[in-house]
């Protein structure tokens, strides 16, 4: 986990959609899943977790969004990524109630990965900055399991939605027309995502979001150079901070998550 990961058990396709070009790594069989990395992109933790995923039996689709694919960024580094995603126009990174460009890309792609991977629909799951773009996601019929692990955005305020007040009544109606849940992780003292966010979405999708908050003390400490310096609190519950040991919280969460997409996905095939 501290070298950079070359991805190579992972097939990287340049996928064109709504006439935007963007590189997935793709591996795996079954059903599709979603992976939607955190800040500050692809890092040998997510790239774990995607294969996790793999290895549950579906097929993922893991898009590169911003920084260097597989690599262990140093803390610059990872500050410039920071930087110049605040301020490009596929997210809105500052800007409550609204939803991100991006998640029009994205859904496109879960239309794509339903026609190739078949199945009853696509899960996803957003992680930190794209936490909430999994939600979002919904709008798309084929996305029938949405999971937020530590969703930050918008950042300057605690209690604000990455997602339009429109387009988050529209998605409340499918979860209860359809009785699908949201699943949603954070730890108790993260600092990007709060327990007002919690609140607030709690409040707009009511018993459709089951919320989970971990104890700060299951986090793992060594975490890589941009965590150390940028990140104060306990914050990715299913990638740096995740503890791979038995009976870790983190990895609990981890069990969890892929008994939910198989729930959804493969609904007749054994889970647990």
């Amino acid at each position: 986990m501290n070298e950079d990961d070359a991805l190579e058990d992972f097939t990287a396709r340049a996928i064109t959609l709504d006439g935007v070009a963007k590189k997935v790594y793709v591996a795996g069989s079954g059903p599709a899943v979603i992976v939607m990395t955190e800040m500050p992109g692809i890092s040998p933790q997510v790239a774990r977790f995607s294969r996790w995923v793999r290895d549950a039996g579906f097929t993922v689709y893991m898009p590169s969004l911003f920084g260097r694919d597989g690599a262990v960024s140093g803390a610059d580094e990872g500050a410039a990524v920071f930087q110049r995603a605040c301020v490009s126009a596929e997210f809105r990174a500052l800007r409550a109630n609204e939803t991100s460009p991006v998640t029009q890309w994205l859904m496109a792609l879960a239309r794509l990965a339903h026609r190739e991977c078949g199945g009853p629909g696509v899960g996803a799951i957003g992680m930190c900055w794209t936490g909430n773009f999994a939600l979002s996601m919904m709008l798309e019929p084929a996305v029938l399991a949405p999971v937020l692990s530590q969703p930050s955005l918008p950042l300057n305020d605690p209690g604000g939605l990455e997602i339009s007040p429109a387009d988050i009544q529209a998605v409340r109606r499918r979860l209860d027309q359809e009785k699908l849940t949201v699943l949603a992780y954070r730890f108790e003292g993260d600092k990007f995502c709060r327990a007002q966010r919690f609140a607030a979405y709690a409040e707009a999708l009511g018993e459709r979001f089951v919320g989970r908050v971990l104890p700060d003390s299951a986090a793992n400490t060594e975490v890589p150079p941009f965590f150390a310096r940028h990140v104060p609190t306990p914050h990715s519950v299913v990638t740096a901070h995740l503890v791979d040991e038995a009976g870790q919280p983190t990895l609990a969460a981890r069990d969890e998550i892929l008994a939910f997409f198989a729930a959804r996905l493969n609904p007749a095939r054994p889970h647990p």
